[in-house]
């Protein structure tokens, strides 16, 4: 597909835009050693910090943030190699490589405690800070990615490498949010879920993007959930992309039990923004 036809499909109401901006502000955080990590938030209180997934970025946590700004500072980052962030050195970073840029940017916020949050593919570096940043006094993952790293996963692995990045260079980033974000909602959705998930992703960066395809398929959620701590597992009821037993294999090596988010796909946070900013008020009584 032209991504000049996409692009009429990845487009906001100006007034939502503006509420992004009113809302959810986006600035560059310097991180050391000439990066820079972007994000957003709004809000004030205890500290939940929150990692999208492949085919998003920071903004698509506005709703979220909104419904919590008088209970708690949510702080959204672009991902390395996303939206205005620094990609990282390595052609394939790796979970801890992804984990030290989340660790570089609460020093430069000084954050010393905090709720987080990974949402699919975020659930791999968030669970891999999560062993090694006394900070995180607790982990929120949300349709968690596993990855494709274990050994018995190679065919799959070379599987998804081959088709994300055929995608990508076949269609381009418009061309790839127009055909692939439909999967990240359920039937239910409605128009504003599915226009902001197609909006998040037709602004996805190629480097980025490819950087983050080798995340996917190198990771192996399961071999790297931190020590005992506290987690909540939640998984849209309709996700087609981690579906609930995948994700309750995860909350069972967590010793969790899954909770499910009705009427919710994938991006469960953007379909169903009431439910998760539910999970996260409790998360932070807890």
């Amino acid at each position: 597909m032209n991504d000049a036809i996409a692009s009429d499909l990845t487009t906001l109401p100006a007034s939502e835009l503006a509420r992004l901006d009113a809302r959810f502000p986006a600035r560059n955080v310097a991180v050391g050693g000439g990066a820079v990590v972007s994000v957003r938030e709004c809000g004030r209180g205890p500290v939940v910090v929150c990692l999208h997934g492949i085919g998003s970025g920071a903004a698509s946590w506005l709703d979220t943030a909104a419904l919590l700004a008088s209970q708690a500072r949510l702080i959204a980052w672009d991902a390395p190699g996303y939206g205005e962030s620094t990609p990282l050195e390595a052609a394939a970073p790796t979970a801890a490589d992804y984990a030290a840029r989340l660790s570089a940017l609460l020093d430069a916020l000084a954050i010393d405690s905090c709720v987080l949050v990974g949402h699919s593919l975020g659930a791999i570096t968030a669970a891999s800070a999560a062993r090694t940043d006394s900070r995180i006094r607790r982990l929120v993952l949300v349709s968690p990615a596993i990855g494709y790293g274990a050994p018995s996963r190679a065919e799959a692995r070379a599987k998804v490498r081959t088709e994300r990045l055929a995608t990508l260079d076949e269609l381009g980033i418009a061309g790839m949010a127009t055909k692939r974000a439909g999967r990240l909602v359920s039937d239910k959705a409605s128009d504003h879920a599915r226009r902001w998930v197609r909006w998040n992703m037709a602004r996805l960066n190629d480097h980025g993007y490819r950087q983050a395809v080798e995340l996917l398929c190198n990771a192996d959620l399961l071999a790297d959930l931190p020590p005992p701590m506290p987690v909540r597992v939640a998984c849209g009821a309709l996700d087609v992309v981690t579906p609930p037993a995948s994700c309750a294999e995860v909350a069972r090596q967590c010793g969790v039990t899954l909770e499910l988010l009705d009427d919710a796909g994938h991006a469960g946070y953007v379909e169903q923004p009431q439910a998760v900013a539910t999970l996260l008020r409790e998360s932070l009584a807890g």
